[in-house]
């Protein structure tokens, strides 16, 4: 009796232990989600933070260059629409100039008679009106041109701002990758499937995201921006196996917000070679080209980490085994 009261608390423990460690894995388990290690959690905050800067202000700099955009046209219709009213009213003033006002009060004094003095009068009030209204059309075409002139300057000084902002937030990625090693050619593939945008606000900034999607590979959450990235992938053709959410440990996978796509068909193993190697690059190439698109923070594969605000560098930040060195999967972390 007492064995199999034993026996019973062993399950339920081991039911317990299941449920509170999302895609634990058995030991040599190939599915099981790859260690990252620790010792790269100060680097992972570093890199989240200047790359979401550099992508807040890369924002806020093509809304900028787009309004700008937008201002300079109204110029140049502004300024087109200005030439004949310019014009009238160049012809009223110097009709001015060279009468003095004179030929009016003639216009009226050479009259025969009282209803022609009325039609006469008429006719100067009439030219008067016009001339009023010429001027007055002129002077506020003019008023919107400033407007629209300071506009683009303060567009200008916007982002000259956020150009500085970048600048800046690039060098912090760089310092943080310093230790990782310098400059790599990284993966590049001009002829990776261009992805469908991610969902964006209407000024073009990303929108905050919550950890609300079920993640289809552990019991845990993923936001829908990771989600979308998943499926942009996979419909490109990355099929093979992939993980997503852990409780704990580097980078953004307690925050929904980072998955792990293996190298080989049958889950994570060692490192990868042949034509494993060729499509974990041209996954991190597909990651890369669609950066902008699927609000990408950073990509690390076989010993190279990309970020927006810095590019591919070496990544030497692992324990030498193929999980922490990135070599056998390609990690993807959005924003």
């Amino acid at each position: 009796m007492r064995r199999r009261v034993v026996v019973l608390l062993i399950a339920v423990l081991a039911t317990v232990g299941a449920w509170a460690v999302p895609a634990s894995g058995a030991p040599g388990d190939p599915t099981a989600p790859p260690d990252e290690g620790s010792a790269n959690m100060t680097l992972g905050e570093t890199l989240d933070k200047a790359n979401r800067e550099w992508l807040d202000a890369q924002a806020v700099l093509d809304a900028s260059k787009k309004k700008q955009a937008e201002l300079n046209e109204q110029v140049v219709a502004m300024q087109k629409a200005m030439e004949p009213v310019r014009a009238s009213v160049n012809v009223i003033a110097a009709a001015a100039y060279r009468t003095g006002g004179l030929r009016t009060t003639a216009a009226l004094i050479t009259t025969d008679g009282p209803e022609q003095l009325l039609d006469r009068m008429l006719m100067v009030n009439t030219i008067a009106r016009y001339n009023d209204r010429q001027i007055a059309q002129l002077t506020r075409l003019e008023a919107e041109l400033n407007v629209s002139k300071k506009a683009i300057d303060d567009e200008v000084a916007k982002q000259q701002a956020q150009t500085d902002i970048m600048g800046k937030k690039k060098q912090d990625a760089e310092k943080a990758l310093v230790k990782m090693g310098g400059k790599a050619n990284g993966y590049v593939n001009v002829n990776s499937p261009l992805a469908n945008p991610a969902p964006r606000n209407a000024d073009g900034s990303w929108p905050k995201e919550n950890c609300i999607i079920d993640d289809p590979t552990t019991s845990g959450c993923i936001t829908p921006r990771m989600i979308h990235a998943v499926k942009e992938a996979r419909n490109a053709g990355f099929t093979r196996y992939y993980s997503c959410f852990r409780p704990s440990g580097p980078y953004e996978h307690p925050k929904g917000r980072a998955c792990d796509f293996a190298a080989q068909s049958s889950g994570f193993g060692g490192v990868a070679t042949g034509g494993d190697k060729t499509y974990g690059g041209n996954l991190a190439a597909f990651f890369v080209r669609n950066a902008s698109a699927l609000g990408v923070l950073y990509v690390i594969w076989f010993r190279q980490v990309w970020t927006p605000a810095a590019g591919w560098h070496s990544y030497s930040g692992g324990n030498g085994d193929p999980s922490s060195d990135h070599t056998n999967h390609v990690h993807l972390s959005v924003y």
